[in-house]
């Protein structure tokens, strides 16, 4: 019986990502390709003798690779060969789970190189100030969406893809914002001011007057042609309002979001709550795009220093006043008293260390207790 022929390597692969276009997005699948590509090339002028994937060793074939992406000129930023190293291993995972004879280990932990940490980047105070009046002097259809974008803390790619019945009330005068399906594959629910519910007002005026006859007539970034705006429009025009109103740092739409983060931290919103509001999965993702200032944290630190000392603070007894029952009603007067005595017996014992000193104010403060409940009970 004849064995059955064994598919080579790029054969192997190039199926694997056919698997994988089934459920990835485009963009995503053409990462996969990318480093398909790369990967074979690497193979082709340096280990041609490779043909089958049962050939394929940790070294050299798997770490010449990464050497390769290590030494390219310009040089790629550690995020990157992080990316490259993910797809390619979860391309040998699954050649590995189809049957195919892989050998352990081909790419281990310690090859991803360590990840860029960067600052946040919001807007200064200044800067956004100005775009926000420049915008506001534009009020054009893109000018409106940048406008959203700021408000909301949407990825651009959300803010394209919203509908027009995307605004939704939740109660009297509050309303939220559905974001569709965006980069996590997630929807949620932004909540709106009447000032974002304005921008979109005012996006439905400038709105394609009959877009019923359109192919996406849902959507609610339409300009009066019938066309929807791309991420590089919407980029440009960013870049030409930042221009005009004197903005000297370098603005891109996603640092919008970073702004939008940051005013919500600096506002007294939590970060679990700014992290829903960006549509993150982890927390430690929100911390990238979060600007905590000195003023913030002076703000923070001595408001939990005053709930600190709030916390141990005894009420102060009206102690020099004449005890009247009669005036005070008689049973409910002495429960107050009582009340009273207990809470000053409790503070004198929280200034007494010693055991022994405890335990005798304990059982007349037990005793004391007693007496209140019997009185209860008249």
């Amino acid at each position: 019986m004849t064995e059955p022929l064994t598919p080579s390597l790029q054969q192997a692969l190039r199926l694997q990502l056919d698997c994988l276009a089934a459920t990835l997005r485009p963009a995503t699948l053409a990462k996969y390709v990318t480093v398909v590509n790369r990967f074979l090339d690497f193979l082709r002028h340096t280990h041609p003798q490779v043909s089958c994937p049962s050939q394929l060793r940790r070294d050299p074939h798997v770490l010449g690779f990464l050497q390769s992406l290590h030494q390219q000129q310009p040089p790629l930023r550690n995020a990157s060969r992080t990316q490259y190293l993910i797809q390619l291993r979860r391309l040998l995972y699954d050649l590995a789970a189809d049957g195919h004879p892989l050998a352990d280990n081909l790419i281990g932990p310690q090859d991803f190189p360590p990840p860029d940490v960067y600052l946040p980047k919001p807007l200064s105070v200044h800067e956004d100030q100005l775009l926000a009046q420049q915008l506001a002097r534009d009020n054009d259809l893109p000018a409106l969406a940048l406008r959203l974008l700021r408000a909301t803390g949407m990825r651009i790619g959300e803010c394209l893809n919203l509908t027009v019945d995307c605004l939704h009330p939740v109660a009297t005068d509050q309303w939220v914002l559905k974001v569709p399906l965006g980069k996590l594959h997630t929807e949620r629910w932004i909540p709106l001011d009447d000032s974002a519910r304005h921008l979109i007002a005012a996006i439905l005026a400038l709105r394609c007057p009959h877009p019923k006859t359109l192919p996406n007539p849902h959507f609610l970034l339409l300009d009066r042609d019938g066309r929807r705006p791309s991420y590089m429009a919407i980029s440009r025009r960013l870049l030409r309002a930042a221009a005009s109103a004197g903005c000297a740092s370098h603005i891109t739409p996603h640092r919008l979001r970073h702004s939008f983060a940051s005013e919500m931290i600096s506002s007294g919103v939590s970060l679990p709550v700014t992290m829903q509001l960006l549509g993150h999965k982890d927390i430690r993702m929100t911390l990238r795009y979060v600007h905590v200032s000195q003023n913030d944290m002076q703000r923070e630190y001595h408001r939990a220093r005053h709930h600190l000392v709030n916390r141990h603070l005894m009420p102060s007894l009206p102690l020099d006043q004449p005890f009247n029952p009669h005036a005070q009603g008689g049973i409910l007067a002495l429960q107050n008293a009582l009340a009273a005595v207990q809470q000053l017996l409790a503070s004198h014992r929280l200034k007494l260390s010693a055991d022994n000193d405890q335990r005798p104010l304990a059982r007349l403060a037990n005793r004391l207790a007693k007496i209140s409940a019997e009185l209860a009970k008249l």
